[in-house]
């Protein structure tokens, strides 16, 4: 069962609330759960669960009906998040971990590291003790090779995962590795289990060779029940009569886990297909169906690997499945960050004094602040501010570090008032991000749709579902700020025939009811959102820059600038013109380039830019 604790209970209450846990001889574990604080207990004493609402500071008491209690939906709503050093495994970003079956010397294992991590990989994996089929394969390098991981993490900075196959190799594991992996031939060794739960180490627990799922869970459980609840499911394939691929992938697992744990998942499309062929395509399914993380092994040699060489990829062919990845991943609402490593570094080795914010429109669960998290994950604090005109200011004074504001839809087209920002304010454009916009129409509970009278919305939401709501014509539509905003403001009225267009992200935050999903007139929309900062910090691989420049008064004058992007072969992927503040029908013109102007060899390019414009900025480089 779990208690759910009373908001304003205090320190003396909950000291009280533990120690009668154990007086009870209860296993208990402590979390929050959707700004809650729960304490979920396994009971042993004699005490009925109606007994324990009697003792101070406790609010509620809910069965959890599943076997599998610590790691089960019931017991947590919200999805847990499990980090390895600076990545994090369950949030908006597709993690990708990849390197060779084993370890088999330094230079093998750097040389492959260094690789994955320029394709995109944020964590590396690698065997060091390798159980086999046959007595006589390779075995792994034991102690040394862990101490070549711990190399590959220094001079690279990805984490290392490797398997554990023995509780004699915990305390090696505790010093050398970032995350540990309990492989599927001992998914149910339960003494490797417990160990397991006493470590300070991520837990990757592979799926068996023919478990169910309960069963699998079940060792999650004795992981969690020990103590570690930093676990991560990896589908790697079951064994079933079809003989054209080593194992059969049971992508079906991903749904039915999302609804069973709390827990994230990563599939293993290498080991489950056993074919070097088949990895890709299993992998951009994975993602497809909602997959957290991939483990792709990858060897640069892998003629001469000494283990599974037939299904690691090459390098190349890995870096291909990451921009494949690059580009489904949004279509699910997920990222893949190529500057992931880097982004995190850079934020972690910000001032102390730094605010470590990021600012968004609206209310929490708005699109905005989704795009904050896919972009910084669980590294940046996001705020909510009332308009773009505030988030600029904020970015600008110093008091938020971070500015993450929307600039174009694919559907209702650009957000001017932010082109008018960026020209007024001082700031640079840091980063870009793309987030599919599904929207939902969004009420109070027990509310009918032939209820409704009014629905709010920002006008870009209103426009990007104007078909659906022309079928309720007498459903008013009334402009706010921001999709959350919206919300908010349904919620606050208490009215059962006001509702909102937003996501169902805020939906869940503001506990309300969704009426219909997806409402949006066509599946391709999409938002790009600009990370905005007072300057760029850190050294990071440019590939579009963002100018803005005006021209003379006379004809051709466009055409002259213009001329010069085609002079050099670049390209050109936005361009739009805006008044200039102050200025009546004067122009200054915005424009992507798909290129870093800074680099040396277009320093020519640079001085005739200067010298067919009247004034010229680069807003990003990034």
């Amino acid at each position: 069962m779990k208690l759910v604790l009373d908001k304003t209970i205090t320190p003396d209450q909950e000291a009280g609330v533990q120690t009668l846990l154990k007086q009870d001889g209860c296993i208990s574990r402590k979390i929050k759960d959707a700004g809650q604080k729960v304490i979920g207990i396994v009971k042993k004493g004699a005490r009925k669960p109606d007994d324990y609402l009697s003792v101070p500071g406790i609010a509620q008491v809910l069965p959890v009906s599943t076997s599998h209690k610590l790691v089960s939906r019931e017991f947590k709503t919200e999805d847990t998040r499990v980090a390895i050093n600076n990545v994090v495994v369950g949030g908006d970003r597709i993690v990708v971990i990849a390197g060779p079956c084993a370890v088999e010397s330094l230079d093998q294992a750097m040389t492959i590291a260094k690789q994955v991590k320029r394709y995109g990989a944020v964590l590396f994996r690698g065997g060091a003790y390798k159980p086999r089929s046959s007595p006589y394969s390779f075995q792994g390098l034991e102690e040394e090779g862990l101490k070549i991981l711990a190399q590959v993490r220094e001079e690279t900075g990805l984490g290392v995962v490797t398997e554990m196959t023995s509780p004699s190799q915990a305390d090696l594991m505790e010093k050398y590795v970032d995350a540990v992996q309990i492989g599927a031939r001992n998914m149910q060794n339960f003494e490797l289990l417990k160990c397991a739960g006493k470590m300070r180490k991520p837990v990757v627990l592979k799926r068996g060779l023919a478990a169910t799922i309960q069963e699998w869970l079940m060792s999650a459980e004795y992981i969690a029940a020990g103590g570690n609840t930093d676990i991560i499911l990896c589908e790697r394939g079951i064994r079933t009569f079809e003989p054209y691929t080593r194992n059969t992938l049971d992508l079906s697992a991903i749904p039915v886990l999302k609804q069973l744990t709390h827990l994230p998942i990563v599939i293993d499309p290498s080991h489950a297909t056993g074919i070097r062929e088949k990895v890709s395509p299993m992998a951009r399914a994975a993602v497809a169906a909602g997959a957290d993380a991939l483990m792709i092994e990858v060897h640069h040699d892998p003629d001469n690997a000494l283990s599974d060489g037939p299904q690691s990829l090459y390098p190349e062919q890995f870096g291909r499945l990451m921009r494949d990845i690059y580009t489904i991943a949004p279509v699910v609402g997920k990222q893949l960050d190529f500057d992931y490593l880097k982004k995190s570094e850079l934020i972690h080795d910000l001032e102390e004094s730094a605010s470590r914010t990021a600012a968004f429109i609206g209310e929490f669960g708005a699109w905005s602040h989704k795009a904050a998290l896919s972009y910084f994950g669980d590294d940046i604090t996001p705020v909510p501010m009332k308009s773009f005109g505030n988030i600029f200011e904020a970015v600008a004074a110093g008091r938020s570090e971070y500015g993450v504001i929307p600039l174009e839809n694919s559907l209702s087209g650009s957000i001017h008032e932010n082109f008018d920002l960026l020209q007024e304010y001082d700031l640079k454009i840091i980063g870009e991000i793309t987030i599919r916009i599904q929207h939902a129409l969004i009420a109070h509970k027990g509310a009918a749709k032939e209820q409704i009278k009014q629905v709010m919305a920002p006008p870009p939401a209103l426009v990007q579902c104007s078909n659906y709501l022309d079928q309720y014509p007498w459903m008013e539509r009334v402009p706010v700020a921001a999709t959350s905003q919206a919300v908010k403001k349904v919620k606050d009225s208490g009215d059962k025939s006001f509702a909102a267009i937003a996501s169902a992200m805020a939906a869940k935050i503001f506990d309300m009811e969704i009426l219909d999903e997806s409402i949006e007139d066509n599946p391709r929309n999409f938002t790009r959102f600009a990370v905005i900062a007072k300057a760029f910090k850190g050294k990071k691989k440019v590939t579009k820059t963002s100018i803005i420049f005006s021209t003379g008064n006379k004809p051709g004058a466009l055409f002259e600038v213009m001329k010069v992007f085609s002079d050099f072969g670049i390209n050109l992927v936005k361009l739009e013109s805006r008044p200039i503040l102050g200025k009546p029908w004067e122009y200054m013109f915005y424009a992507d380039l798909e290129v870093d102007v800074e680099k040396k060899d277009l320093a020519p390019m640079r001085a005739r830019l200067k010298e067919t414009t009247e004034t010229f900025r680069v807003l990003g480089r990034y």
